[in-house]
C-alpha cells in the first residue's frame, strides 16, 4: 500500500505505552495537514500497557511509503519477544520514510534496528543507563527532552512525546502554528529544563572498582560533607589525579560534577519533602550559599530551586513560599 507526503505512521504492537501514542498523535491531528495512522504487525488492534486497546488501520509491511514513522515505546519485558519482527519492520520503513521518531523506549527498537549506530540519542532517564550498556556506539544524552540527529529524532520518556511532537510541528509548519497547538494543550512549547529533573537518586550504577566505590558511597552518606578533591584523595590514600582518572573512566564525571550531582539530588529532596527556606537547604546540602545551589541547579536541571519546588509540589503544600531565588 502506498501512503502520500504527510503520512505519519505510528508503528504499535501489544504493550505499547499508551500516552507515547496519544500525546504525538494529538499534537499532529490538531496541527492540522497529517494523515496519522497507525500500524501493527498484524493490522489488527493492540492492546496498550494499560488495557485499551488500539485499532490499527493497516499492517506494518502494507507500508511502502511513509513521511515520518513514529516508534513509541514499551515496557520492556512486554516486547522483548516480538523485537526481531517489530525491529525488521522498523529497519524497512526506516528506508522509505523522511524521518523516523522515537517515544520514551522507542529508541531501544531504533538501536536494535540499527537506525542509531553513531548518532546522539535519549530515552527515559530510568533507561537511559541500561541503554548505554546495551548500545555502546550510540552517544546517550540522559537530560535531553528530544535529540534530534539527522534524520532520525529520538525522545525522553512519556510526556516527552508531546515536546518532539510540536518540534516536529514547528519545523514542518512554522513555530507560529507549533505554539498555537501547544497553548490550545496547555503545555510549553519549550519546557524549561531537561529530564534530569525528573530523575531520582541513585541512578548512576555501582562501579565495579572498589575504591571508586567507597568514594561514592561517602558522598552518597553526606553530600553536604568536605568531598574536595585533596580531602577526598587523602582519605582514600591515593593521588588526586588517579582519582579523578577513575572518575573520567567509571562514571564519565568528574569528582567535583559528582559532588555537584549529588548535593542537587540532597537538595531536590528537602524542597520537594519539607518547608525549609531556600537558604536552609543549601546550607543542609552543602552549597555554602543559596546563589551557589541556584547556579548548581541551573547547570544540573536547567531550573532554579524556587521553580523546582514549585513543580514538584501540589499548590495546598505551599505553605512557606520562598522569596529568594
Amino acid at each position: 500500500m502506498t501512503t502520500g507526503p504527510d503520512e505519519v505512521i505510528v508503528a504499535v504492537a501489544d504493550g505499547v505505552l499508551l500516552l507515547d501514542v496519544a500525546g504525538p498523535v494529538q499534537v499532529l491531528t490538531d496541527a492540522g495537514g497529517y494523515r496519522v495512522r497507525l500500524a501493527s504487525l498484524d493490522g489488527g488492534s493492540v492492546r496498550t500497557d494499560v488495557g485499551i486497546s488500539l485499532s490499527a488501520a493497516l499492517r506494518l509491511s502494507d507500508v511502502d511509503e511513509l513521511d515520518t514513522l513514529v516508534v513509541p515505546g514499551y515496557p520492556s519485558h512486554e516486547f522483548a519477544a516480538m523485537v526481531p519482527e517489530l525491529a525488521g519492520q522498523v529497519r524497512r520503513l526506516a528506508t522509505r520514510a523522511r524521518r523516523v521518531v522515537s517515544v520514551c523506549t522507542g529508541a531501544f527498537l531504533l538501536a536494535e534496528a540499527g537506525l542509531l549506530d553513531g548518532r546522539r540519542a535519549t530515552t527515559h532517564w530510568q533507561a537511559c543507563a541500561e541503554f548505554a550498556r546495551r548500545f555502546p556506539r550510540v552517544t546517550v544524552d540522559p537530560d535531553a527532552i528530544y535529540v534530534w540527529d539527522g534524520p532520525v529524532v529520538t525522545s525522553a520518556g512519556a510526556s516527552a512525546g508531546i515536546d518532539l511532537a510540536l518540534a516536529l510541528v514547528g519545523e514542518d509548519r512554522g513555530e507560529d502554528q507549533a505554539r498555537a497547538v501547544a497553548k490550545h494543550l496547555v503545555v510549553f512549547l519549550q519546557r524549561p529544563g531537561g529530564q534530569a529533573q525528573f530523575s531520582a537518586r541513585g541512578a548512576v550504577a555501582a562501579p565495579r572498582n572498589a575504591t571508586l566505590r567507597q568514594a561514592l558511597e561517602r558522598v552518597v552518606a553526606d553530600p553536604g560533607g568536605d568531598h574536595r578533591l585533596a580531602t577526598m584523595a587523602a582519605e582514600l590514600a591515593i593521588s588526586e589525579r588517579h582519582l579523578s582518572r577513575l572518575f573520567r573512566r567509571d562514571l564519565g564525571t568528574t569528582p567535583g560534577q559528582f559532588v555537584e550531582r549529588l548535593r542537587v539530588e540532597a537538595a531536590q529532596a528537602l524542597l520537594e519533602s519539607g518547608d525549609a527556606t531556600v537558604p536552609a537547604v543549601a546550607d543542609a546540602a552543602g552549597f555554602g550559599s543559596p546563589e551557589t545551589m541556584r547556579q548548581a541547579f541551573l547547570r544540573v536541571l536547567g531550573v532554579a530551586p524556587s521553580a523546582y519546588r514549585n513543580r514538584f509540589r501540589l499548590a495546598n503544600h505551599r505553605t512557606r513560599p520562598d522569596r529568594r531565588p
